[in-house]
């Protein structure tokens, strides 16, 4: 019997007290196994309220029976819900009494996410949204829910199978071509491709746009505080996290290790690090936490560049040596207004990047918070359309560029469709790693291993 074939079981609910839980089993044939475990037929889709009763005929919990035949079911297998009461031992019970009753028929417990992983093999969702289950079921947020929502449903999914159909017409197109090399300039004037592949190429990119900033509701958004001492870094991270988080003295150096907090605006999860003030130093502790200070940058998404509005200046870009900001969202947080009488003036050379702000006061604070939100790709109150992860956004980016690598073929005088062809495939590879249309078994493994059992 393989793997695939050999009916499973678990208790699909979290462990713990609650009012119900459930005891899911799926496999091929069920129907003498549930008839021996509830004493008759059960109508599929049909909820029965029946007693269920250990071996020797004593009753273990009374509830709701649910059979849902294949492949109408999540499984596409035979699948069997017992919905009981949801204490720890009754759950035991009813999961243990399933195993001995299957075990003629080879029923084992299931491995983690194998249920979800028997929907995918079956073809009743794809990689895309069966990945989409667990971040449902691990949201943070209300907004990462929403968006995990929608990418269950397909929205996802169906961006994806759209750049791929685009990519397969063109293939077609080139690959049926190939045999007749004289006529490949010709053939790419005639069909268009290079306005094609640039309408693809501006479709693609705004999925992986999209997809990168819907990342950050599940991944979180790191950002790090930075500037030299006594600039008000310490004082800001309590002001944005609502709470004494961090030391605020008029000593210099006050801070001399990382101190890192979560939060979350407007359902995107913040992982905000407060640093030691970069200086020049000969004490040797203080010379270790400004060391992380630069270790924190390299790991950031957004860089808060935090100066006195009075003086502005920034180690940040000066530092000898140090090329970890490069590339990184970078804000300049001109604090310290209160200090003045007026900020009439003080506004010029102020680019859209900066904000000026109290820390003390709270002034400009819902301004920085609303810039750091736009870096995430999002305004407030905004719904994500769907929700990425890291291997969508690396997938993607690896499709883009082959199609980049593709235009560029067909920008040249020397046009060689046999090349054109080959990175219209790799692209065309590349998406299909997104929804399993092509997957390698370690890769289902690492995904389907992070599920939680009973899913």
């Amino acid at each position: 019997m393989s793997s695939l074939a050999q009916p499973i079981a678990a208790i699909a609910t979290a462990s713990g007290r609650a009012s119900v839980g459930v005891v899911r089993i799926s496999g091929q044939g069920l129907d003498s196994f549930c008839r021996e475990l509830i004493g008759h037929d059960l109508t599929p889709r049909y909820a029965h309220y029946l007693p269920i009763f250990d071996g020797d005929g004593s009753l273990i919990d009374q509830g709701i029976v649910l059979f849902f035949n294949a492949p109408h079911s999540f499984t596409g297998q035979d699948v069997l819900e017992i919905q009981g009461h949801g204490g720890v031992p009754t759950m035991q019970l009813l999961l243990q009494r399933c195993l001995a009753v299957g075990k003629s028929v080879g029923l084992r417990l299931a491995e983690p996410g194998e249920f979800t992983l028997r929907a995918f093999l079956n073809d009743k969702i794809d990689l895309a949204q069966a990945e989409a289950i667990a971040d449902l079921i691990d949201a943070t947020s209300s907004a990462a829910a929403k968006a995990a929502a929608a990418s269950l449903s397909g929205v996802f999914s169906n961006e994806v199978h759209k750049l791929s159909e685009q990519i397969v017409a063109l293939r077609i197109l080139v690959e049926a071509t190939l045999d007749f090399p004289e006529e490949e300039i010709e053939f790419i004037e005639k069909y268009q491709v290079k306005q094609q592949l640039e309408q693809i190429l501006k479709q693609m990119n705004q999925v992986l746009t999209t997809s990168s900033q819907s990342s950050y509701l599940k991944e979180g958004l790191k950002v790090v505080l930075v500037g030299e001492p006594n600039v008000g870094k310490s004082s800001l991270i309590n002001a944005i996290c609502g709470q004494d988080i961090a030391i605020v003295t008029d000593i210099a150096g006050t801070t001399r290790d990382r101190i890192q907090e979560s939060l979350t605006l407007d359902g995107v999860p913040i992982f905000i690090t407060d640093t030691a003030g970069l200086r020049q130093t000969d004490d040797p502790i203080e010379m270790i936490g400004i060391e992380r200070t630069w270790q924190a940058i390299a790991q950031a998404d957004v860089v808060l560049n935090i100066m006195d509005i009075r003086h502005r200046t920034s180690p940040l870009f000066s530092w000898p040596k140090k090329q970890e900001w490069r590339g990184k969202e970078i804000i300049h947080v001109l604090n310290k207004c209160d200090h003045l009488d007026k900020l009439d003036g003080i506004l010029d050379g102020v680019d859209e990047r900066s904000v000026i702000l109290s820390a003390k006061t709270g002034y400009g604070l819902d301004q920085l918070k609303q810039k750091i939100l736009q870096i995430a790709g999002r305004q407030v109150g905004e719904v994500s359309p769907w929700l990425g992860r890291t291997r969508h956004v690396a997938a993607l980016g690896l499709s883009l560029e082959h199609l980049n690598n593709a235009a560029q073929h067909v920008a040249h005088d020397d046009k060689v469709l046999d090349l054109l062809a080959e990175e219209l495939r790799l692209s065309h590879l590349a998406l299909g790693e997104i929804t399993g249309q092509v997957s390698s078994d370690d890769l289902l493994g690492r995904i389907f291993s992070s599920f939680c059992i009973g899913k």
